[in-house]
C-alpha cells in the first residue's frame, strides 16, 4: 500500500506542475491544485481542483467528479483540463475509502453520496464556483454516486453517469445469478486500492467463505438505498438533465437496467449505448483523448449549465451505435426496434408459426462451447477491435444445450433493443441455471454473440414445469443478408456463479396455449 500511495503522490505532483496558466494571462487556461476537502463525518477527501484562468473572475459552473471504484482522483484530469479551459470549475476527487480519501468503502452508501454535497459546499467557499449551476459527473462507481447525489442535492442541475448502475443488485446478481467474475474482481480491486468499510467487509467475508446465499441476502438489503432507481422520483422532482452512457457488453453494469431507468426519467435526458465492456467507450476521454461520449457530454453540460444554444437539447434522446460503427437515433427506448416473434420447435428451428405439444431434454451442469466470454476482456475486444465472442454453432453439443436456428435473412436487418425469450422448462433438480445466447450466424455456422442473459431457478420443485421469461441485454447489431439468428440455451457459463447440478436434466417444452418463443426487436 505504501508503494501505491507513493505512486499517487508522484502522479499528483506531475499534475500540479503540469499545464497551468496564470490568472493574468488572456488566453483561456486553468490552474491546478491538490486539496484536502472535509467530507461527511469529518473525513478528508483528496481532490484535484482545476480553476479556469484568463476567463474573468467567474463565477464558473461547477463540475464535481467522484472517482471510479479503485481509481484515484487523477482519473478525470485530462477531461477536467478541457472543461476548465472551457470555463468550468472542476473538482476531481478520490471516492471515500479509496487512495488518499479517508473513511471506509461503503459501496456508495449515504456517506459517500453526502461527500458530493460536501465538495460542493467547499467549492462555494474556496473557489470561484457558481454552486447554483452544478454537474455531478463520473464513470462506473462515480456514475452511481452522481445519480444518487442528484436525488439528494437540488443544486445539481446536470448529471453525466457513464458506465454506471441504476439498480445495484440487478446488475451484479441478474435473475438470481451472481456475476462471479465481476464481483470477485471488484472485491479484489477494492482491497488493493482502498479500505473496506463494515458493509464491504461483511459481504466479502461471506463471499470468500462460500456463503453465497448469505452474501446475496445481505446485498439485497444494501441495494435499495444504493440504487438510483429507488430514488428516481426524487431525481425527477429535482429535474437535473441526466446524460447516461453505457456499453452493450458491460460485464459489471449491463445496459438493460440503465434503459429501464432512462425510461422512468421525466426531465431532460439522453442515452448513449455503444459496443464494448465496462467503461471502455469512455476511458480514453477521461484522460483527455478524443472521445465521442465525452464530446457529447461536454455539449450537454454547456447547454444545461451555461445556456449555450448548441443543439444538445434537440438531438434524438436515444443514440445507439452498432458493431459496425453506425450511430442511429431514436425518439424513445420503446421506438428502437419492432418486435418480431419466432417460435421454438422440437426439431431445433425458429419459425413464424406456433409450435406446441413437444418436449426435449438436455443434461445439466456440463458446459458447452457457447458462453458469454471473459468479463472485462471479451466485451473490450468487441468494442475496441470488433472481435466478437464467437462460437461454431454446429459444434455446440445438443446433449447439453438447446439450439434453435432461424431462416436465412432475405435482407440485412438491425437488431435494436433487448430480445426476449419465453420458454417452459422442467428441471430435475431444485436449483438450475440457464444461460441464453443469441447469435448472428454466417453460412459456415460461425456465430457472433449478439446478446445473452442468465436465469437461475432456485427452490424449484423437481419434475414440475415452470414458464421462464427472460429479457436479454440490449444491443444494436447489424445482421447481413443471408445470415441466421440462432438461440442457444445451456446450463453453465464461467462468468457466473451457476447453480446447475451435474447429473440433473432440464426439459424444454412448448405446451398448448403457451408456446415457447423468442422476440427480437429488429429494423429492416
Amino acid at each position: 500500500m505504501r508503494r501505491i500511495a507513493a505512486a499517487l503522490a508522484v502522479a499528483l505532483t506531475l499534475i500540479t506542475i503540469g499545464p497551468r496558466a496564470d490568472a493574468s494571462q488572456t488566453a483561456p487556461g486553468f490552474s491546478t491544485a491538490y486539496q484536502r476537502i472535509p467530507g461527511a463525518g469529518g473525513i478528508e477527501i483528496g481532490a484535484v481542483v482545476l480553476t479556469p484562468t484568463g476567463q474573468g473572475d467567474g463565477p464558473f459552473p461547477l463540475v464535481v467528479m467522484p472517482s471510479s471504484w479503485g481509481v484515484p482522483n487523477v482519473e478525470y484530469v485530462g477531461q477536467g483540463a478541457k472543461l476548465a479551459t472551457a470555463g468550468f470549475q472542476v473538482i476531481s476527487y478520490s471516492s471515500r475509502g479509496f487512495w488518499d480519501t479517508g473513511g471506509g468503502i461503503d459501496i456508495a452508501g449515504p456517506p459517500t453520496v453526502a461527500d458530493v454535497s460536501e465538495v460542493i459546499d467547499w467549492a462555494d467557499q474556496h473557489t470561484p464556483a457558481d454552486t447554483s449551476r452544478v454537474a455531478a459527473v463520473g464513470i462506473s462507481y462515480g456514475a452511481g454516486t452522481s445519480l444518487l447525489a442528484a436525488a439528494k442535492d437540488s443544486r445539481i442541475k446536470a448529471v453525466g453517469a457513464l458506465s454506471g448502475w441504476a439498480e445495484l443488485i440487478r446488475s451484479l446478481n441478474p435473475n438470481e445469478t451472481v456475476a462471479l467474475q465481476a464481483v470477485a474482481g471488484l472485491l479484489a480491486l477494492g482491497n488493493v486500492t482502498g479500505r473496506p468499510g463494515p458493509e464491504m467487509a461483511s459481504l466479502q467475508t461471506k463471499f470468500v467463505t462460500g456463503d453465497f446465499d448469505g452474501a446475496i441476502a445481505e446485498a439485497k438489503q444494501l441495494s435499495p438505498v444504493r440504487s438510483a432507481a429507488t430514488v428516481v422520483d426524487q431525481i425527477n422532482a429535482n429535474r437535473p438533465a441526466v446524460f447516461l452512457a453505457n456499453a452493450f457488453e458491460d460485464s459489471i453494469f449491463p445496459p438493460t437496467q440503465y434503459t429501464d431507468f432512462f425510461t422512468r426519467l421525466t426531465g431532460p435526458k439522453r442515452l448513449l449505448l455503444a459496443h464494448g465492456d465496462h467503461a471502455t467507450p469512455e476511458t480514453s476521454g477521461a484522460i483527455g483523448l478524443p472521445n465521442e461520449t465525452w464530446d457529447e457530454l461536454a455539449d450537454w453540460l454547456r447547454h444545461y449549465l451555461t445556456g449555450a444554444e448548441n443543439g444538445a437539447d434537440t438531438e434524438a434522446p436515444v443514440q445507439l451505435k452498432s458493431q459496425r460503427g453506425v450511430w442511429r437515433g431514436y425518439s424513445s427506448w420503446a421506438a428502437v426496434g419492432q418486435a418480431r416473434t419466432s417460435y421454438l420447435t422440437k426439431a431445433g428451428a425458429l419459425q413464424g408459426n406456433e409450435s406446441t405439444g413437444w418436449s426435449r431434454s438436455i443434461a445439466a451442469g456440463v458446459p458447452t462451447i457457447a458462453d458469454s466470454g471473459v468479463a472485462l476482456v471479451s466485451g473490450a475486444l468487441q468494442g475496441l477491435l470488433s472481435i466478437p465472442t464467437g462460437v461454431a454453432t454446429p459444434l455446440v453439443s445438443r446433449t447439453f444445450a438447446g439450439v434453435w436456428t432461424g431462416p436465412a435473412l432475405g435482407q440485412a436487418a438491425v437488431v435494436s433493443g433487448a430480445p426476449e425469450v419465453h420458454v417452459t422448462v422442467k428441471p430435475s433438480a431444485a436449483s438450475t441455471s440457464l444461460f441464453a445466447y443469441l447469435y448472428d450466424v454466417d453460412a459456415l455456422g460461425v456465430g457472433s454473440l449478439i446478446s445473452h442473459k442468465p436465469y437461475t431457478l432456485r427452490g424449484a420443485t423437481p419434475g414440475k414445469a415452470v414458464a421462464v421469461d427472460l429479457r436479454m441485454e440490449a444491443t444494436s447489431w447489424e445482421v447481413p443478408a443471408g445470415h441466421r439468428l440462432v438461440l442457444v440455451i445451456d446450463t453453465v457459463d464461467p462468468r457466473y456463479l451457476g447453480r446447475s447440478v451435474v447429473g440433473s436434466t432440464v426439459t424444454f417444452s412448448s405446451p398448448a396455449g403457451d408456446p415457447s418463443w423468442i422476440s427480437v426487436p429488429m429494423n429492416v
